[in-house]
């Protein structure tokens, strides 16, 4: 019973952060420069399909089947959903606030769309199985396939949190922060606006698209219902309960709002009898939204609230010298 609880436990911090990844390509998009996405789902699908199609063994009704290593279709993964990021930010850069948004949620409904339609190359609802997973392996001992997942979870999780916190202290990321400030005063030194914001939602998307592939690769199947807008409701809920502009915090809330859906899960499969299951699921997303309005009451800032790159100095005065 300990080692299945052991197991579970790994499995469920290896999923919280999946979506911790997830989060952190977000903060950078909305918590470093103001960029309202509401298409996470895209950018996730992407880089999971492609991961996919890379890795995967040959299939006779689908394309793809190239049998890559793990470590080629997460590189793939993150190169593709930073190339749609791009694409579509150069068309949608330019807008501000809730049309971005709208746009950027049509693509992400695009998205689905197509996977769910491309069959000859997506599986269409029938998804894609079979998509090898890290240390497979070690799959008939739950306990060492879970801790040893979790560990290469971690150490991605880790490398980008080093990476952007670097970033977010250097002169680009400043850069960014004026530009959120303050576009004008920004551009009267010189900066160029749209340039930067692109750049932003690049790797933005790039990360989410590598978020994508590791938990595709992590569950070892992917189809279109695990990229519907529910999603990004999510990725934004655990951005928010963290702290938004905070990457310790965008790791903190995912994994925070994980546990709140699976807890809520957990207690549906439990109290609710088998045939209303599927209607009361929707308590999952009503749990969120009443802990996400507890949080914005209580803590408007998040968790942790803003990171300190992104807190803006001030100078004490005389009273408190």
């Amino acid at each position: 019973m300990n080692i299945d609880i052991l197991a579970y436990g790994a499995f469920f911090l290896t999923m919280g952060l999946t979506y911790s990844i997830m989060c952190l390509g977000l903060n950078v998009q909305w918590g470093q420069t103001g960029l309202f996405n509401v298409g996470i789902a895209a950018f996730v699908a992407i880089g999971a399909y492609v991961s996919a199609l890379l890795t995967t063994p040959e299939t006779p009704d689908r394309f793809g089947g190239f049998d890559l290593p793990i470590a080629i279709g997460w590189l793939g993964a993150a190169l593709a959903a930073g190339i749609a990021a791009w694409l579509v930010g150069a068309l949608t850069i330019r807008l501000r606030s809730d049309y971005l948004a709208i746009a950027t949620f049509g693509v992400a409904v695009s998205v689905q769309l197509c996977v769910l339609n491309i069959q000859p190359v997506t599986g269409g609802a029938f998804g894609i199985g079979f998509i090898p997973r890290p240390f497979g392996s070690l799959a008939s001992d739950p306990l060492a396939f879970s801790l040893a997942n979790l560990a290469l979870t971690t150490c991605v999780v880790l490398a980008l949190y080093l990476g952007l916190e670097h970033l977010a202290k250097s002169p680009w990321g400043r850069v960014l922060r004026a530009i959120r400030e303050d576009e004008m005063a920004a551009q009267a030194l010189g900066k160029r606006p749209i340039r930067f914001r692109l750049q932003a939602f690049t790797i933005g998307g790039a990360i989410m698209g590598l978020a994508g592939a590791v938990q595709g690769h992590f569950i070892g199947f992917i189809a279109p219902d695990n990229y519907l807008p529910i999603l990004t409701f999510q990725v934004w809920a655990m951005l928010i309960v963290g702290g938004s502009g905070n990457n310790r915090g965008a790791i903190l809330g995912a994994i925070l709002v994980w546990g709140l859906w699976a807890l809520t899960a957990a207690a549906v499969s439990a109290f609710v009898p088998p045939e209303q299951q599927a209607r009361a699921s929707s308590l999952q997303i009503v749990a969120i939204g009443v802990g996400l309005c507890l949080i914005l009451l209580l803590r408007p800032s998040g968790i942790l609230g803003q990171g300190r790159a992104m807190r803006v100095g001030r100078t004490k005065p005389k009273s408190e010298e």
